[in-house]
């Protein structure tokens, strides 16, 4: 059972990890969706083609090593990882309990290490594979109440960062999928700070003023649009200056 490639999900649940398991399987994956709970998974399991159910806490190294065991044994070889498992809880630093922090630290950042030690290798003998982290702003910025969350997600992200780097590929990839995206078919630059109109130059939008300009970024937030291609409304993306 080889003949398509192979996508492991970690924490999939009713919101971004179900979305996940949907767009690789309808992409043509065999999709592995891993969770601590059953329910979710099982039910993505009878509905879509060729996804798999296994039940995974990522927090537990013994349990990553078996759960990739498994994987290879009855399905093949993983090319592709997106961990989405998260630890999540707040308060401010005086009120959560220590336990909360370390908790979060071993789901977001041990868990993507486990992962990562255990499907890398294959993926560098093979001479191709992708691993995916999703994250947020907490990854970028500290705010109040987010004590017991948001130095994981920042660990998370700076250890993704190292992981690209030993890897070859640099951690501008990384960066650069913190505020947008964009399709071959209809590029569209996607900016979720619309919703709520945050400021340029403020958490994950430092980075969008470099590429298109102040003025226009001030657009792209307060007007409420993707930038679609076309002859008129074509935007050049430049690198910012590295410090």
């Amino acid at each position: 059972m080889t003949e398509k490639p192979i996508a492991i999900v970690t924490g999939v649940g009713p919101g971004t990890g179900s979305a996940i398991v949907r767009r690789f399987a309808a992409g043509g994956f065999r999709v592995i969706a891993l969770a601590r709970s059953p329910d979710r998974i099982q039910a993505l399991e009878g509905e879509l083609p060729d996804t798999h159910a296994m039940i995974c806490d990522v927090s537990s190294e013994s349990q990553v090593a078996d759960a990739v065991a498994n994987v290879r044994k009855s399905y093949g070889t993983p090319s592709v990882l997106i961990h989405n498992a998260v630890g999540g809880g707040w308060g401010t630093f005086l009120e959560i309990e220590p336990q909360m922090l370390e908790r979060n630290f071993r789901v977001n950042v041990m868990g993507l290490l486990y992962l990562a030690r255990e499907l890398a290798p294959d993926m560098i003998k093979a001479g191709q594979g992708t691993i995916l982290v999703t994250g947020n702003t907490s990854a970028i910025r500290g705010k109040a109440n987010f004590a017991g969350f948001a130095p994981t997600k920042a660990a998370q992200r700076i250890l993704s960062e190292s992981i690209a780097r030993d890897g070859g590929a640099g951690s501008e990839f990384i960066l650069a999928t913190d505020i947008r995206f964009a399709s071959r078919e209809r590029a569209v630059l996607g900016q979720f700070e619309v919703g709520f109109a945050a400021v340029p130059g403020g958490g994950p939008s430092t980075r969008l003023p470099g590429m298109v300009g102040r003025g226009r970024a001030f657009e792209i937030l307060l007007g409420g649009e993707g930038l679609r291609r076309g002859p008129r409304r074509a935007v050049r993306l430049r690198q910012p200056r590295r410090s």
